[in-house]
């Protein structure tokens, strides 16, 4: 970690003066794991198109965490960085369902790669197995693509433009513009409660305009 990085984590709020223990360095992600239709056609995916290595499998009767009777085999895939993204199948060929009140571009998992040339080369292989394939969309601070794994996983593969001094500065404003949104939030609800709110709050301002009356490529 960079010392301009560790100043800005040292100068975040709430991390002294509570009496308890600092919080412990979270390094890194370790796994992020959803459900798998077919640990057979997840590899296929992952290992031979992406191109992460199937690396540890855990096969159980019973989830150790809460003792329940659910017959599983918990596979991961392996990161450059050490990372991983596994999976359960539950041998019944099922998987997960999408969240009835959220859209389906929402909730998604975005892996780094390193150049717009190897965002382009990806894309490419995705499309020639036949992954329908979103973007390159323009995020100004990085570009992105967008897709689906077998599993109904939406999926994005990002290419960083800003650099790490870019990234600080806007990181400089975060904590004042989501106070704003929250005490803007604060008064929506009352306004709701009240009858006076009809809709969903929208942010107190646009950073990409240019997708206005538009139906975008990504998020």
């Amino acid at each position: 970690m960079s010392t301009l990085i560790k100043e800005a984590h040292t100068a975040l709020p709430g991390l002294s003066g509570t009496g308890l223990p600092p919080p412990a360095p979270i390094h890194q992600l370790h796994h992020y794991a959803y459900r798998a239709r077919d640990a057979e056609e997840t590899r296929h995916f992952y290992e031979d198109i992406l191109g992460l290595p199937l690396y540890h499998i855990i096969q159980s009767d019973y989830v150790p965490s809460t003792g329940e009777y659910c017959p599983y085999t918990h596979f991961f895939f392996r990161l450059q960085d050490g990372s991983f993204i596994a999976f359960f199948d539950l041998g019944n060929d099922e998987a997960a369902l999408p969240s009835p009140n959220t859209p389906l571009w929402v909730n998604h998992i975005s892996f780094r790669v390193d150049t717009i040339a190897d965002l382009e080369a990806m894309k490419a292989r995705l499309q020639a197995d036949g992954v329908e394939v979103l973007g390159v969309t323009d995020h100004h601070i990085f570009k992105s693509i967008y897709f689906f794994d077998p599993n109904g996983v939406r999926l994005e593969l990002t290419a960083q433009l800003a650099d790490e001094f870019q990234m600080h500065k806007e990181s400089l404003s975060t904590h004042a513009r989501l106070a704003e949104w929250t005490a803007r939030k604060q008064q929506w609800r009352k306004e709701r409660a009240e009858g006076k709110a009809a809709g969903a709050l929208k942010p107190q301002q646009n950073d990409r305009p240019e997708f206005a009356g538009k139906t975008p490529a990504g998020v």
